[in-house]
């Protein structure tokens, strides 16, 4: 179970439409109000029906423990089902609801908001440091009990020596200068200190709802799917053409790299010999599944099919550096679950994974910084810069060494202070490692873009290629993702919004991703024709709002959905051929930046900022009349 507890000056809900697990209730319950109140948002979870009962137990002496602290004699119960992606059901829920409510009743004045129901709610939070908190419930399980998952979870090798291995931590600046972390004034640099921070503690677990998952939401792009596994998610039409856009821009991308795409399986054989070895040195858990009496595992990268195929080819030094690449829709990570939140972490996930098959360490060495200044390219294109993310460089001491102005080169690239972890002995398969890492408004890190160095997997997966003389030879081998996972780079663009608005800007994301690029509106029902017009001439992504709202209510609801640019029309721009066009990346809040223009000046303006990006049809039916909600 999920709690999170706000000690709030009043909390007040009303009801507005039953959900398809709607609790029948009677009118009083309809609304409800609680003033000077500890506010208790919960989320039972699927983990939870292993033992109902303790859950509730627990959560009630939690909440009686916070109660006290903050000198409170009330409590709301509200169910708040987005604290979590992995939700019991709905019978389930409601029972533990009861349950707490019932053991809260003699000692405090206690109400519940209703379960299932779409709610409006507004709530005063009082600001001191026991406010806000959030907690963790897990039930205490019986080793055979019934629903019990009593599977041994699949660890590699790998993943236990990251537990256990010893970091040196530096703080490499562009000058070429290893600073120790301790010693280093990040006071011109407090995002690095925050990574830094982040990094040290191996902090993973998210306490709070980051924003991008209430974004994700509003703007119908993604969501929960409680029918399936944690850290699966379902994407509306939206999040669907912002994702294949993403995949299609990143796949180009390595196409123009010389990368050549190929398609391998979903699942391996954990038995298979050099399947089994590679497990034991990548640092992830696995999803694991029974098929005809073989155990299999679901892929994690696109790496095992990839060597597999390398290995079954006759590769010629002539063919070196030699590039594949796979967006793989989906790899599968176990992630643990408290670090499964929104679109950051996932346990289904699309990466795009390139290899290059390089003939010796000198070529991949040059090759690594290629691919380094692609990916800052790539993330710069997808709407994220330099200063939105921080550098970790992650490698041996003898490589370090060996190639101290190659490190320091790639701090100047980005000409900002980078964090290195050293380790004294390999653990890993890699020699050298950079992550681009992205910090969020929780202030946790997640890693998009990488590359590494891998120097084992050649002889593992026994690939080989024929050198001048004649002789067999093994490559060193790069592990590219210039992006990352497609999902992580729509969160950090939504946490980037998030922070923007924050700091008083316009929230938006890049015009070749908005799903809606144009908006046009007409004034009256008499001006509909001619919006139809204007619209059949944008040659872009184009709505048209023909409800029957007030113009000023389809300007806010344009706005709420980020739409880059929102064309009125009506008598004078139908007389004059010209439109009125207010400009979202132009405008401030509540002072829109509304220019006068011609269509071909739109086009023309549009055009130039998606030059050479992937384009896409529209996903939803053009008239918003004809559109449903999915959320």
């Amino acid at each position: 179970m999920q709690l999170l507890l706000i000690h709030s000056d009043y909390i007040e809900y009303e009801v507005k439409k039953s959900t398809p697990v709607a609790e029948q209730i009677e009118d009083s319950f309809k609304k409800g109000r609680l003033d000077e109140a500890l506010t208790v948002f919960m989320a039972v979870e699927g983990t939870d029906e292993a033992n109902p009962k303790d859950v509730a137990e627990k959560a009630v002496a939690e909440i009686k423990k916070t109660a006290s602290q903050v000198n409170t004699d009330s409590v709301m119960l509200y169910p708040y089902a987005h604290l979590s992606s992995d939700l019991s059901s709905p019978k389930i829920a409601v029972s533990v609801m009861k349950d707490i409510e019932k053991s809260l009743i003699d000692s405090f004045n206690v109400k519940r908001a209703p379960f299932g129901w779409y709610k409006a709610f507004k709530i005063s939070c009082k600001g001191h440091p026991l406010s806000e908190l959030s907690r963790t419930i897990n039930p205490e399980t019986e080793s055979c009990g019934e629903g019990v998952d009593t599977e041994e979870e699949v660890v590699s090798e790998a993943l236990k020596a990251e537990s256990t291995a010893r970091s040196y931590w530096k703080v490499l600046t562009p000058d070429g200068v290893l600073h120790d972390v301790d010693g280093f004034n990040f006071n011109d640099h407090a995002n690095l200190g925050t990574f830094v921070d982040h990094e040290i503690s191996k902090s993973r677990a998210v306490e709070k709802v980051p924003p991008h998952v209430e974004l994700m939401r509003r703007l119908e792009i993604a969501d929960y799917e409680p029918g399936s596994d944690s850290g699966n998610m379902r994407y509306y039409p939206k999040g669907r053409l912002i994702k294949s856009l993403l995949e299609r821009y990143v796949l180009d991308s390595s196409s123009r790299e010389g990368a050549m795409e190929v398609e391998t399986p979903l699942m391996y054989d954990m038995n298979h010999p050099t399947l089994k070895k590679y497990l034991d040195r990548f640092p992830a858990r696995q999803y694991s599944i029974e098929s005809d009496k073989r155990h299999m595992f679901l892929r994690f990268a696109a790496c095992f099919g990839q060597f597999l195929m390398s290995h079954d080819m006759t590769i010629s030094h002539h063919n070196l550096p030699m590039k594949m690449v796979e967006l793989t829709r989906y790899s599968f990570r176990k992630e643990q679950r408290g670090e499964l939140v929104g679109l950051r972490r996932l346990r289904a996930f699309t990466m795009p994974d390139m290899h290059t098959m390089c003939g010796d360490m000198d070529q991949a060495v040059e090759q690594f910084g290629r691919q380094y200044q692609m990916s800052i390219d790539v993330l710069k294109d997808v709407g994220i810069d330099v200063s939105d993310y921080e550098v970790a460089i992650r490698l041996t001491r003898d490589f370090y060494e060996e190639n101290k102005d190659f490190i320091t080169a790639l701090a100047k690239k980005v000409n900002k202070p980078v964090l290195v972890e050293m380790w004294e002995k390999r653990f890993f398969y890699f020699v050298l490692k950079f992550e681009f890492n992205f910090v969020d408004a929780l202030k946790k890190a997640s890693a998009l873009s990488t590359v590494q160095i891998d120097v084992e997997n050649a002889e593992r997966y026994d690939i080989k290629y024929i050198d001048q003389a004649g002789e067999a030879k093994r490559p060193v081998v790069l592990h590219c993702s210039p992006s990352g996972a497609i999902e992580r780079c729509i969160y950090s663009l939504l946490e980037k919004a998030s922070m923007k608005a924050e700091g008083g800007e316009v929230p938006m994301l890049p015009v070749w991703l908005s799903p809606t690029q144009v908006r046009v509106i007409p004034i009256a029902e008499r001006h509909m024709e001619f919006a139809e017009e204007v619209a059949s001439r944008i040659q872009c992504r184009v709505d048209i709002d023909d409800r029957e709202e007030t113009v000023g209510k389809k300007i806010r609801n344009a706005g709420q959905e980020w739409v880059p640019y929102v064309v009125v029309v009506g008598d004078r721009e139908a007389e004059s051929g010209k439109v009125n066009v207010t400009v979202r990346e132009e405008s401030k809040p509540k002072k829109p930046s509304k220019v006068e223009m011609s269509v071909d000046e739109l086009n023309s303006r549009i055009l130039k900022e998606t030059a050479g990006m992937p384009q896409g049809h529209l996903p939803l039916a053009q008239k918003l009349s004809m559109r449903p909600r999915f959320i």
